[in-house]
């Protein structure tokens, strides 16, 4: 009982009234000689007994009353996983469809196969599957809003992945404030083993010097893996360079964002997705990948405990029920 807290700790004042059952009902009866009474130890044991069942009903409902509760704490635990913030393009370019082979995405507004509800669904799948992980969420367009702080809430992270996909997106897109907001929810956090960013996108961008200085730096501080799931707006176009290359393709955004990432020193790895099947592969190797073991910190809910109380009180209760009944019973009987 010294865990407990209490929703209303005034009422324990009362606990002395459990005493009522002791105190003297002047049953005393005056008897010409003493040796009339018989000795009779059973009764006395029952009597005692009696006084010692009213005395738990009266305490336990005191307890129950006041609202006895273990306070919400935090544990940790070792487990399997990772620290993730998902890092979501939410331009109006999401709202297209995948590429058709040689031809511009055509806008599929409110359609299922639109990219980011592929996206939304996929990235709901990725979440239940990690029990143990870590989420954070960042949408971006042209601003970054960190819709969701770390947390282990699966709750949480699903109802959000599930409101980025409402509306339309914007036309412009920030990708050095979003990867800069996504390293920021690391900060001040204590390294747990694996942290990662992300990004789900169809798009690029081509940073200045100061940007591409201030994302190395962080990402390389806070030790920061970023894979990028590139959702391709036009069929043909890798990330690399080739041979056979279009001379439309020689100097996307898409291809300087994938050039500067591979150049810092950090983890990185993109998945070029142009299909269902193709985005569900991807999810599927960062699925397989990141088992590291880290430290979970969870948290164990508010727990009440009057009931435990109320049922001590009903089954001393219940006891003195039956032993009046009893006594009702002896009576009829021997007047029989």
């Amino acid at each position: 009982m010294l865990d407990f807290h209490w929703l209303h700790p005034y009422l324990l004042w009362l606990s002395p009234l459990a005493l009522l059952p002791w105190l003297n009902h002047n049953q005393d009866k005056t008897v010409a000689w003493v040796d009339f009474i018989p000795v009779d130890p059973l009764s006395k044991f029952i009597g005692f007994s009696l006084k010692l069942l009213a005395t738990i009903v009266l305490l336990n409902l005191i307890i129950a009353l006041a609202g006895p509760y273990l306070p919400e704490k935090k544990v940790e635990r070792v487990a399997e996983g990772a620290e993730i913030v998902l890092l979501f393009d939410r331009s109006r370019s999401m709202d297209d469809a995948f590429a058709v082979k040689g031809q511009p995405t055509m806008r599929t507004v409110a359609t299922k196969d639109s990219k980011r509800r592929i996206a939304k669904s996929f990235l709901i799948e990725f979440v239940k599957k990690r029990p143990d992980d870590r989420f954070g969420f960042v949408l971006f367009s042209s601003h970054a809003f960190d819709l969701l702080p770390l947390t282990y809430s699966k709750e949480a992270i699903l109802a959000t992945i599930n409101a980025s996909a409402l509306g339309k997106g914007l036309s412009e897109t920030d990708m050095a404030k979003a990867l800069l907001k996504a390293a920021d929810m690391f900060q001040g956090q204590p390294y747990r083993g694996s942290r990662i960013v992300m990004l789900v996108s169809d798009g690029g961008q081509d940073m200045d010097d100061e940007q591409r200085a201030k994302i190395k730096a962080l990402y390389q501080e806070l030790r920061i893996t970023v894979y990028w799931i590139y959702m391709r707006s036009m069929q043909g176009m890798t990330l690399d360079e080739a041979d056979d290359d279009n001379m439309l393709w020689l100097d996307t955004p898409e291809r300087k964002l994938h050039t500067f990432f591979n150049e810092i020193d950090m983890p990185y790895r993109a998945f070029e997705v142009e299909s269902v099947k193709t985005f569900s592969e991807a999810l599927d190797e960062i699925d397989q990948q990141q088992t590291q073991t880290l430290i979970v910190e969870e948290t164990l809910p508010k727990e009440p405990k009057e009931r435990l109380f109320y049922w001590l009180a009903l089954i001393a209760m219940l006891l003195l029920t039956l032993a009046q009944l009893y006594s009702v019973w002896g009576v009829r009987k021997a007047h029989e």
